[in-house]
């Protein structure tokens, strides 16, 4: 039982950076934005929450620095590809370049290190305990004692979920995907809607990123978020956004991500275990395209 609970908490963990990414990326989805800078705002995110629970000796620095570093990010992403209508897909390559560069830059600039940095100085995000839910069988050691980040994620995919589906700003930004021009005649610019889909995106990377170089390890690493952007991207596509689904789709790429650092256990090579995630992710994508060729073929009988 104790492996099971092991393999349940992993894969939550390992979900958590993924759900908040996707959660961000379901809303630029929505908007009619094709936003593959997820991956350089969830490592920008990542170094940029080091960077300041190290510097002012708290996670709460550390985690608003996350977000700022991101919401920096999803700035220079509506300056371009908003404003001056640039290609969405050049302006994400162009990002997740500089960032993956500016973190290796910067890493060596603050701290001294090449590859990873782990000092003692670096404040943890705390996991939070609940007694009495911890001392119910089976569940109780999964819903108590996790990291806060993943209480949060819980939290916001139910207001994500409400936020899209309940609002008039969730049916406007719906709008503003599927139909711009009967959006922007009755009167709201579509193109405000981007940018507030861009800038929640940017807040839920940051935090996304916060957890994984303060929650599901202590550390900041070149290159960390290790293609978990892309694999967001993948489960925005797979459940055309909505947030549910995000949920779940994330909760089987953590799994994915578990069960690879598992088969390390029984001497799997662990370049084959690394690859388990972007497996997962080119069998998703694969059941997805044949999923819509049938849809594409059936509205054409």
């Amino acid at each position: 039982m104790n492996i099971v609970t092991g393999l349940i908490n992993g894969a939550i963990a390992g979900a958590t950076p993924i759900l908040l990414a996707a959660l961000g990326g379901a809303f630029t989805f929505y908007a009619g934005v094709f936003n593959i800078a997820m991956e350089g705002m969830l490592l920008m995110a990542a170094f940029c929450a080091v960077w300041g629970s190290f510097t002012f000796g708290s996670w709460v620095a550390g985690v608003l620095l996350a977000i700022a570093g991101s919401l920096g990010l999803a700035l220079i992403f509506i300056l371009f590809a908003v404003l001056l209508d640039t290609d969405e897909f050049v302006t994400g390559i162009a990002l997740n370049l500089f960032t993956l560069g500016a973190t290796t830059y910067l890493l060596r600039q603050s701290f001294g290190v090449k590859g990873v940095y782990a000092g003692p100085g670096i404040d943890p995000i705390p996991s939070l305990n609940f007694p009495l839910i911890a001392q119910i069988p089976l569940i109780g050691p999964i819903l108590s004692g996790q990291n806060l980040m993943v209480y949060v994620a819980v939290v916001a995919t139910v207001i994500s979920a409400f936020l899209v589906f309940q609002t008039r700003f969730g049916l406007r930004l719906r709008a503003a995907g599927y139909n711009p021009a009967s959006l922007d005649s009755s009167g709201v610019p579509s193109n405000r809607l981007r940018v507030y889909s861009l800038l929640l995106c940017g807040v839920l990377c940051g935090l996304g990123g916060a957890f994984l170089s303060l929650g599901y390890v202590n550390l900041f690493s070149e290159n960390m978020s290790a293609g978990r952007g892309w694999i967001s991207l993948a489960a925005i596509i797979l459940v055309s956004g909505n947030p549910w689904g995000v949920a779940l789709i994330s909760l089987l790429f953590g799994f994915a991500d578990v069960l690879g650092l598992l088969l390390q256990g029984y001497q799997a090579p662990s370049q084959f275990t690394a690859m388990t995630p972007y497996i997962a992710t080119i069998v998703a994508l694969y059941f997805y395209a044949r999923r819509q060729r049938k849809e594409q073929n059936y509205a054409g009988s």
